[in-house]
């Protein structure tokens, strides 16, 4: 790890205020609280529900969200609120939500009691409102609405000053409040889909019963980042920048230069594991449309040289990594020569699901490095650099960051390319890279699948579609002869963040098409398979 990190309060998750603050323990959605929070134009941030109370101070929020997790409250490892937390929210007036094992959290420790439900509750159930007090002050007693659970405990008895104001079609607590000591809860998960009215019963609680405000924008973001650049990085300082060819090292990148000009110096590097003629598509968006100051420097050889023969992914990985830290500090030391002084800054691309998945939910068992792969940026930069880290979007989602390239000018074509992984197509051929051809295959076959998606209109209803290069041959008949060639897989998946996602339908005759176009112009090919996987299981990437 580097001596420093990133400059406080330069977009640090530790001491940004928030007007909304998630607590997570654990659920699968926890990130979704967020998103849906931050679509209503409010600032929320999401940190471990383990967290000490003095971090908890720090961001002074006005809502705090307790989010759902896995665990029983009954289990003695369970993870909870700190020390003080009820009295604290009680003298400062903070309001409270626990959702699904948070309200459970808040029965539990105000005295009440849970205990394991006779009938467990689990996916769609239809909740009825018996109360119209503060969650449902828009809503009338025996109004019926569908939402999302997932819980085997349910409240017994609630707390003194509580009241039930929705059960569910079983009659288990649905909703809870003690209005006066400003504590909700919801025994269900409305901020996912498949709670219909979950956002209008958001919504309203966040505007009618906090008073919160929709005063997030993406251009005030813009600007006090600017200010927050400027402030960091001496008026005489330089900062690098090593460039993807993705949006989230563009749009950083693009932010920063904003606020330094010609001070930023950024470096492209063919690896020789892009995918076709990425390299001259890239350098043109950088110079002609950013006008980014870019060294690009072809490093194929090298990176090809240092793999040949590996087939482990996670060793190709850190192959990889090593290679770009070596390409990395030859520029930083060629820039110290020229400008007389060393680079004090980097800048990254950090978003905000690289900082959430890097914490890995409390009563999980594992630690912060079990969670983060060897290419990801949150791990930090190896010692000896002497870089202090930049990271302007480390609390962003995807299509933030997209709403904050737009504002900057990035070419809309740009900003809506789909992601492409930092080893490149290292982790698209299964195998051995530098075997035989199956780089120049691989490049052929995902440009067809890509222009293909690209002349069907459908590019932009995908979040990442790619070929996959497999470490097999299959028996064919191409011109009346026998073939033994190669199988390619093709991935395309929607997703709000890459945290989830599910497979991309294609229509029968588009893959008829696509199939037909890759073994007539590949040479070597001659089966074409579709991954129909979700993540989860799989993750997006093979490898």
């Amino acid at each position: 790890m580097p001596s420093s990190t990133s400059p406080a309060g330069l977009m640090d998750p530790k001491s940004a205020q928030s007007e909304v603050l998630i607590l997570d323990y654990g659920s699968q959605y926890t990130h979704l609280i967020t998103r849906r929070i931050r679509s209503l134009s409010i600032f929320s941030l999401c940190i471990s529900g383990t967290s000490p109370l003095s971090e908890i101070q720090k961001h002074k929020p006005k809502l705090i969200i307790l989010s759902g997790g896995p665990h029983s409250v009954h289990t003695p490892s369970s993870p909870s609120f700190p020390e003080g937390f009820i009295d604290w929210v009680d003298s400062e007036g903070v309001t409270v939500l626990g959702i699904c094992y948070g309200l459970q959290l808040i029965v539990q420790k105000l005295g009440g009691e849970v205990r394991v439900g006779e009938k467990q509750e689990y996916g769609r159930m239809e909740i009825e409102v018996v109360d119209t007090l503060g969650i449902y002050g828009n809503k009338t007693a025996g109004d019926k609405q569908v939402v999302w659970m997932s819980h085997g405990d349910e409240a017994a008895t609630l707390p003194q000053g509580f009241q039930v104001t929705a059960r569910s079609s079983q009659g288990a607590v649905a909703a809870i409040e003690n209005k006066e000591r400003k504590f909700y809860g919801l025994q269900y998960h409305p901020e996912v889909t498949h709670s219909p009215e979950g956002m209008d019963t958001l919504r309203y609680f966040l505007f009618d019963i906090c008073g919160l405000t929709a005063d997030w924008k993406m251009e005030n973001v813009m600007d006090e980042e600017i200010k927050e650049i400027n402030k960091t990085v001496g008026p005489n300082e330089h900062v690098i920048c090593a460039l993807s060819g993705g949006v989230d090292s563009t749009v950083a990148a693009t932010l920063v230069h904003k606020a330094i000009g010609d001070r930023l110096h950024c470096i492209f590097v063919d690896n020789g594991l892009l995918r076709y003629k990425e390299q001259e598509r890239v350098m043109e968006t950088f110079q002609k449309d950013l006008h980014l100051p870019v060294t690009c420097v072809d490093a194929s050889e090298r990176f090809l040289s240092e793999l040949k023969g590996v087939v482990d992914p996670e060793k190709k990985r850190k192959i990889i990594g090593k290679e770009f830290i070596a390409v990395f500090d030859a520029f930083a030391s060629d820039l110290e020569s020229k400008l007389g002084k060393r680079p004090e800054y980097l800048v990254q691309g950090t978003l905000y699901p690289d900082v959430i998945e890097s914490c890995p939910p409390p009563g999980s068992g594992r630690t912060h490095s079990h969670t983060i792969k060897s290419h990801h940026n949150v791990g930090g930069l190896p010692p000896g650099m002497r870089l202090k880290l930049i990271e302007p979007l480390k609390l962003l989602f995807k299509d933030e960051v997209r709403q904050l390239g737009k504002i900057l000018n990035v070419p809309e074509g740009f900003l809506k390319r789909h992601p492409f992984p930092g080893p490149g197509l290292a982790v698209r051929v299964l195998g051995d890279v530098t075997e035989g051809n199956a780089l120049e295959i691989l490049q052929q076959v995902d440009e067809i699948f890509i222009q293909s998606i690209k002349d069907a209109g459908l590019y932009d209803s995908i979040w990442q579609a790619f070929a996959v290069f497999l470490p097999i041959r299959s028996v064919g008949v191409q011109g009346d002869q026998r073939t033994h060639s190669h199988v390619v897989a093709l991935r395309a998946v929607t997703s709000q963040d890459g945290m989830t996602a599910d497979w991309y339908y294609f229509e029968h005759k588009f893959l008829d098409d696509v199939s037909r176009k890759i073994c007539n112009s590949v040479r070597g090919v001659n089966r074409v398979v579709q991954d129909i996987t979700s993540k989860p299981p799989s993750t997006i990437e093979w490898e």
